[in-house]
């Protein structure tokens, strides 16, 4: 199918359509495309010609040949990647970034935003409720997931290291070992990675995987991995719910999406659908290198800049929504502002709440968090910080916060429940839309 090749043959047309018979006989064959056929061939027959023909000695073995003995071996290759993960997410999520975290919402929001807000609108005088809207449904709101915007950009950071470096080029070919046990191929890693950043680009990534079955199987599972948006969640709950292992929570969900991609996988590959082989994994490894500054710096603010957009825009206007609606509703025959669970949103989420209940959490609050998540998974937090009225006392780690939290689930089961069940269940409308972009299909996606 080379056009060049076949302008010079100049073979007859019916030459030329028994060819393209036999190319789609052997497509059919191999569930594959052409070229992906000729390129593992290739590798193939190199692979066979060096082993006969090449011997290297360990003394004339790159830098990049030793890390590699190491990092890619079968017994070691997994738990180091999982000590590297596990690093990752406890540096970002408990320990420095919790430490500039916590000055981000103590000072920068608790103290001096807020502060300069409440003292504005006492000298304007500005009407209760229009200061409670903006100190503690806009404000405690967008501040409320700002606050983790430095915990995120140091997690982008970290994986954006390892991705410049040449570490994750490694991850994805131990990966496809793993994946193809499971109806997966290794290409699949790449968009699952680029998830930990953003979902909407993880699937738009899946146009990478030339098989059509293994690229919509991976544009299925791909939200399963926590996302940015999914940090802040992932640290409210674990330090209301367990805050002496809050440290082990962040990597534990990240492997729980892992976990829930094979599962998915082993699933899918048993239905019509998805059946076959999953197309051959080639891909060509760098040689270990320092990232330059410039790389990292573009990669982490790609990523982050995203989420101070939806800060700014979509939870901007969600928390102004929700503060009305979670103040407002029926009261003597009229609209006027009621206690939480009389609200227009108390009514609603109590109304779904006990089909939540068998998870552990049918509150109302629980419930509309889960929902107000669905147009953007920094809501559930932006939510509860609403819905406590807490204005001034918008830190993450602040006692009241999570023992008001805390206080929503019956029990660490519940909390643990409610967290996996935000990160597990429909991603965000954004995420939903690409899905849909990229099936081109109302019924697969709605199949997704």
């Amino acid at each position: 199918r080379d056009k060049k090749v076949i302008e010079q043959l100049k073979l007859s047309g019916d030459i030329s359509d028994k060819i393209e018979k036999i190319i789609s006989d052997i497509e059919k064959m191999h569930d594959d495309d052409s070229e992906s056929i000729i390129t593992n061939e290739r590798y193939e027959f190199i692979t066979k010609v060096v082993a006969s023909t090449v011997k290297k000695h360990r003394g004339n073995m790159t830098v990049s040949d030793k890390i590699d003995r190491v990092v890619t071996n079968r017994i070691l290759a997994l738990p180091i990647f999982a000590l590297v993960i596990f690093i990752i997410y406890f540096i970002s999520v408990s320990t420095l970034g919790t430490i500039i975290t916590d000055w981000t919402n103590d000072v920068f929001f608790g103290e001096w935003v807020t502060g300069a807000a409440a003292t504005l609108l006492t000298k304007i005088g500005t009407a209760e409720w229009l200061s409670d809207l903006i100190l503690n449904g806009i404000i405690g709101g967008v501040g409320s997931v700002l606050g983790f915007v430095p915990q995120m950009f140091l997690l982008f950071f970290f994986l954006s290291l390892l991705e410049d470096c040449g570490y994750m080029a490694r991850v994805a070919f131990i990966m496809d070992k793993i994946f193809r046990k499971f109806g997966l191929s290794g290409k699949s890693f790449i968009p699952l990675l680029i998830s930990s950043g953003c979902g909407v680009p993880g699937v738009m990534a899946t146009k990478t995987i030339e098989n059509e079955k293994d690229r919509r199987m991976t544009t299925m599972v791909t939200t399963f991995i926590p996302c940015g948006a999914k940090i802040p969640v992932i640290a409210l709950i674990a330090g209301a719910m367990l805050p002496d292992y809050a440290g082990l929570v962040a990597p534990a969900v990240y492997f729980i999406g892992i976990f829930a991609v094979i599962v998915s996988g082993i699933a899918l590959k048993k239905t019509k659908l998805f059946a076959g082989d999953p197309s051959p994994f080639v891909m060509e490894l760098p040689q270990y290198h320092v990232p330059s500054v410039k790389g990292l710096w573009v990669h982490m603010w790609e990523r982050g800049s995203s989420f101070i957009k939806k800060a700014g825009t979509i939870i901007f206007v969600s928390s102004a929504v929700i503060w009305f609606l979670s103040n407002f509703g029926i009261s003597g025959g009229s609209v006027g502002m009621v206690e939480g669970s009389k609200s227009f949103l108390g009514m609603i989420g109590g109304f779904i709440a006990p089909v939540f209940a068998p998870l552990g959490f049918g509150t109302w609050q629980a419930t509309v968090a889960t929902f107000s998540g669905l147009v953007a998974k920094e809501n559930v937090v932006a939510t509860f910080g609403i819905f406590f009225g807490l204005g001034n006392e918008i830190i993450e780690d602040d006692p009241t916060l999570l023992n008001m939290v805390a206080q929503l689930f019956p029990s660490v089961v519940a909390g643990m429940s409610f967290l996996i069940f935000n990160m597990l269940c429909a991603p965000c409308f954004a995420a939903i839309g690409a899905i849909r972009k990229e099936m081109d299909s109302g019924k697969w996606t709605l199949i997704a």
